[in-house]
């Protein structure tokens, strides 16, 4: 799998968080299902955007990228989000990127100009397939650019010609830098090989940054990515949230104010593909069905799956009047990751496993519990069953902690969360209250 990871030029909004998890949901049912699942997902560590932020606040753009590469890494780990097993940089791969522009070039399917380097997308007779377009209805839509260079008010920016003021690399048609659209394609290739199974992200990635990957590819005779896949928006009333419409709010502020797992929670109630509106409200209902699986879990004593562990189906056994269960679960994940019908599933079955233990019948209600929290750990999200074994030491850090967080004293907060990881413990952040947990 390979997933277009973050522009590092701000703090991680909810859009981010959301195909983050997504993606981490379909790479741990993949694994369930017996699949070794090689996951790469890239920091776009040169862009405009960085470049920008660091001229604003007078900085370099590696002082910006690593700052918020950080925020994006604590975001990614109180998210319970596995950390992909390759994590390429933009800015390690420009000799790659290079040779596959001298590649387009000696081909005569990009073109020199001014002020860089362009692919020509006549050149490739499928292009817009993945919008569903043909060329000619993309080209008549095209909002014409102010450039009496390009061939196409459609064809893009392969390499940025070098300025004074921006970072450049050299290269035989001139020192510059790369343009977004090439990044991937060579990261991909070189970490997953030709034709890799599946090339996912969010859906305003999909025209025209997807295609113009798939373009490059194709025109140099690789197969590229087998499947394609793409997560819906994350909306704030009608439109969709994004920094370019500053109405995000960032995974950062969520996270000092939320169970973590809500999130989680919230997208599997959502097909993958489709719209969430994430309110207060929403959040809120999450956590309260967040509170009501904890209670299932201390009443039957339930291990903690899920988090770091990728749980597989292999490594559990279930009885046989269960097995009915996991292939009802199995068919809904199976199905274009329908998350909101196998959660139908397993909040009947919480229901039925209570039904049963308060009629006595404790050997099945807990063989039935034990199946739910497997699969409820196989997409990731963790049940609570009991506090855990804390020493006086530590439960003064998680006090300090807390009490840094409610006077708002960010810097605090962050340090003594370091602190507790550094000793080992997982931070989380409750409604109000740090919790810590191995």
């Amino acid at each position: 799998m390979y997933v277009c990871g973050p522009t590092v030029s701000g703090l991680p909004h909810l859009g981010h968080g959301r195909f983050a998890l997504v993606w981490d949901v379909t790479r741990r049912w993949l694994t369930w299902s017996g699949l070794d699942v090689t996951y790469v997902s890239n920091i776009t560590d040169i862009e405009d955007k960085i470049i920008a932020r660091a001229r604003e606040e007078q900085r370099s753009e590696v002082a910006v990228c690593e700052e918020f590469e950080g925020e994006w890494w604590k975001a990614i780990d109180a998210l319970g989000i596995a950390r992909p097993d390759h994590v390429p940089h933009a800015t390690h791969y420009v000799p790659q990127m290079v040779r596959l522009i001298e590649e387009l070039l000696s081909s005569d399917i990009a073109y020199r100009t001014s002020d860089g380097v362009y692919f020509d997308v006549s050149r490739v007779p499928d292009y817009g397939c993945l919008a569903g377009q043909p060329l000619d209805s993309l080209r008549a839509g095209a909002r014409v650019e102010g450039h009496d260079e390009k061939r196409s008010p459609l064809d893009f920016a392969l390499w940025k010609a070098a300025k004074s003021d921006e970072p450049s690399w050299p290269a035989s048609f001139g020192s510059g830098r790369p343009g977004w659209h090439t990044e991937c394609v060579v990261m991909s290739l070189d970490l997953l090989g030709d034709g890799f199974d599946l090339h996912a992200g969010g859906l305003d990635l999909k025209f025209p940054h997807h295609e113009n990957e798939r373009a490059q590819a194709v025109a140099v005779g690789d197969k590229f990515a087998r499947h394609w896949a793409h997560n819906g928006w994350v909306m704030v009333g009608s439109e969709k949230m994004s920094k370019s419409l500053n109405n995000f709010t960032s995974l950062t502020d969520l996270l000092a104010e939320t169970d973590q797992r809500a999130y989680r929670l919230l997208v599997l109630r959502s097909h993958y593909r489709s719209p969430i509106d994430v309110t207060k409200a929403t959040i809120s209902d999450a956590e309260r069905s967040l509170e009501r699986l904890d209670t299932f879990a201390r009443r039957f004593s339930l291990p903690p799956l899920g988090g770091p562990r990728f749980e597989r189906a292999a490594d559990h056994e279930f009885s046989s009047d269960n097995a009915a269960l996991v292939t009802l679960v199995s068919e809904r994940l199976d199905d274009d990751l329908d998350t909101p019908g196998a959660l139908a599933l397993l909040f009947d079955a919480v229901s039925q496993a209570n039904a049963l233990s308060d009629q006595g019948r404790n050997e099945e209600a807990q063989a039935l519990a034990v199946t739910v929290t497997a699969l409820f750990g196989a997409v990731g999200l963790t049940l609570r069953s009991r506090a855990e074994d804390i020493d006086e030491a530590t439960r003064a850090l998680v006090r300090a902690r807390n009490e840094a967080r409610r006077a708002k004293n960010w810097a605090e907060a962050d340090r003594l969360r370091d602190e507790l990881v550094t000793a080992g413990w997982i931070v989380e952040d409750a409604t109000g209250e740090t919790v810590i947990r191995r």
